[in-house]
C-alpha cells in the first residue's frame, strides 16, 4: 500500500522527467564528442578485426607454411588453401583464397597460425562496388600484407602479453 502511494506520488510530482531534464542539461553543457569522421579517426583497438592480410618474413619470404590450420578452424569455411612442397622440402602454399563475404571476423584464423602468417590488420575501410572484389587472392593478401605490416606488427607486439 505505502508502495503504491509513493509512486504516485512520483509520478504527479514528475520526479522522473525532473530527473532526466537535469541529466539532459548537465550533459548539454559539456564539449561535444562528435568525430568529422573522413577527417578526424578515433582511437583503434590493437585487437581490432579488420582486413586480412598475409605476412611475410624480414627477408621477403610469406610467413605461411601451409599448415591449413586456419583453413580448418574457420567456421564459416572461407578460407581455401592448396599447397605444394618446395624444392628444399618445406611447403608452401600455391593458392590462398579468402571469401570475404562469408568471413564473420571472428579472428579464429589468427588465433591458430603457428607463425602469425595470416592476420586480420587495422584496414576498416574496404567497401566494394561488386561482391567478386570480396573474393581475396594470395596476392592481395600479400599486398595489403606488406601495405599494413607497421601497423599489424606494432598492434602484435601490444597484444602479445595477452596472446
Amino acid at each position: 500500500m505505502i508502495a503504491r502511494v509513493s509512486q504516485t506520488l512520483r509520478g504527479a510530482l514528475l520526479v522522473d522527467v525532473v530527473g532526466a531534464f537535469f541529466l539532459t542539461f548537465k550533459h548539454l553543457l559539456r564539449p561535444k564528442m562528435t568525430v568529422n569522421y573522413p577527417f578526424e579517426r578515433g582511437p583503434q583497438s590493437p585487437r581490432f578485426r579488420g582486413e586480412h592480410a598475409l605476412r611475410r618474413y624480414a627477408n621477403g619470404e610469406e610467413r605461411c607454411i601451409a599448415c591449413k590450420l586456419c583453413e580448418a578452424i574457420c567456421p564459416a569455411q572461407a578460407i581455401t588453401i592448396e599447397a605444394e612442397p618446395r624444392e628444399d622440402g618445406s611447403r608452401r602454399t600455391t593458392r590462398y583464397d579468402i571469401d570475404m563475404v562469408k568471413c564473420i571476423y571472428c579472428g579464429l584464423c589468427q588465433e591458430a597460425c603457428p607463425v602469425d602468417a595470416i592476420v586480420e590488420g587495422p584496414n576498416s575501410e574496404f567497401a566494394t562496388e561488386t561482391r567478386e572484389e570480396l573474393y581475396y587472392d594470395k596476392a592481395r593478401l600479400l599486398d595489403n600484407g606488406d601495405r599494413w605490416e607497421r601497423q599489424i606488427a606494432k598492434n602484435l607486439e601490444m597484444d602479445a602479453s595477452w596472446r
